[in-house]
Order: structure tokens, then sequence, then C-alpha cells
């Protein structure tokens, strides 16, 4: 494994409720290109789309060259371009699924989207996404942007806000909690993605002090507070043991 990033972690960028949704997910894909990236030295090379706007890009063949809209190359749209003169490729990856549904709108597409916007080349087409009619064969670019940028949330909490007032406070009590209205979202999100490009860096996790003994910290995940504390290394492991087979053995002698 090179890199990963959990909506947990989004917090951290400024998006403190809704980690479920549609447009965290395409967040949460965002951190781990950038992620990845940065840790690679590509992240100044390969941007991404740095201004969400719904569309897929330019597309391009596996030579390189732009091809015509529309047309696709084997089935799959390559969104990212080998930027000239640089050292390196695009980072290749591809979409693993696993038992997730593959179904029009799913979340699994949001993060493989906002992975593919933060500069991964992920080979893709666009009918999983939000905006995509499969009748007309057409795809509405900006159907989807509303998605990632929450725009479908805030229909919903208007809308529930006007027909089931008591519901509505249930349902959107951290929103409300703070402060965070239906016209706020875009500017919300917004602010996130900058934030993950500005420092899309692991935080730091647990290290030893100069004795041996484990520092921990104290974070909050699902309201609550939760120490963790790092795993041993084998040398460490060893010492333990030793120590309590020390121990035991003086112990036993002076019995």
């Amino acid at each position: 494994m090179l890199a990963q990033a959990t909506s947990q972690e989004l917090p951290r960028y400024g998006l403190v409720t809704g980690l479920k949704n549609y447009a965290a997910a395409y967040a949460t894909g965002l951190l781990c290109a950038r992620r990845l990236l940065k840790e690679l030295g590509l992240d100044e090379t390969y941007t991404g789309v740095e201004e969400v706007d719904g569309n897929a890009g330019k597309q391009w063949n596996f030579q390189g060259e732009e091809i015509e809209e529309g047309k696709r190359v084997n089935s799959k749209i390559y969104y990212v371009e080998f930027e000239e003169g640089a050292d390196k490729r695009p980072f290749r990856c591809y979409l693993d699924v696993g038992i997730k549904a593959t179904t029009r709108g799913a979340k699994v597409f949001a993060a493989m989207k906002g992975a593919s916007d933060g500069g991964l080349d992920i080979p893709h087409n666009n009918k999983r996404f939000p905006g995509y009619d499969p009748d007309a064969k057409s795809f509405d670019a900006e159907d989807l942007k509303d998605h990632i940028m929450g725009g479908h949330v805030g229909q919903f909490m208007e809308m529930m806000e006007e027909d089931d007032e008591e519901n509505y406070k249930k349902v959107f009590a951290k929103y409300i909690e703070n402060e965070i209205g239906a016209d706020d979202l875009e500017g919300l999100y917004e602010g996130v993605h900058a934030k993950i490009r500005e420092d899309p860096s692991r935080k730091k996790g647990l290290t030893f002090n100069d004795e041996g003994e484990q520092s921990a910290f104290t974070y909050k995940k699902t309201g609550k507070e939760v120490k963790k504390i790092v795993k041993l290394t084998y040398d460490q492991r060893k010492a333990a043991m030793l120590a309590k087979k020390a121990a035991f053995a003086a112990a036993a002698d002076e019995e």
C-alpha cells in the first residue's frame, strides 16, 4: 500500500459533519490522490482539476494524442495528460470496487472522481456518474458538479426544513450546531478542497520517547474520545519478553 485516506480525516480540513455522503467521498478520493502524488514528488507536475466543474477534461489515447470529443479508446477514457518535459509519467492506477455497488451514483465512483481530479491517471468513463442519461447517452456535467459540491444535500435540507421542520432538526442537527445552511455548502466544500491541496500529508502517528515508552494521543471519532497506542516494534517486544522472563526467574530464586 502506497497511500490511504478516510473520511474521518476530513474534519481536519473543515468538514465536521456529513462524512458519508457523495461529496465527502469525492473529497476523500481527492485527499488520497494529492497525498500519494506529494509523497512521490509528482504533486506539482500533475495538479489535476483545481476548480471542480464536473467535466472529465480532455480525452487522450495511449500515445498521449488528443482525440475527438465523444470518441473512446478501447472503451476507456484517460484523463491525465503526460506533461511535456516531465521526468515521470502520470501515476496510473485502476479502481477495484470489491463488493461495492456499481450502480449510477454510487459513492465508490465519487471517490474515484476525486482521485482522478486529484491528478491520478484512472481509466474510466462517465456512465456511473450522476448526470449520465443512459437513454439519451448524454452527460450533464453540472449535475455531477452539484453532487460533488453538496448541492443535492442542500436541496434536501431546504425541502425538509419546509415540509418537516421537526425531523429536519434531528437529521441535520450537526449542520445546525455548526451553523451550516444549504447555501453554505458549496463554499464549505471549496474550502475543504483548497485545504486538502494545501496540505494533504498524513498526520504523524505515535512515537516512542527516549526511554522507549509509548506516547499516546487522544482524538475524536464518532463523537467519543478514544486513546490509541502504537504497536511495539519487534526489538521492543523481544526486550519486554526477556525482561518478563528475568523477573519470573528472579521471583523463583527468591522462593
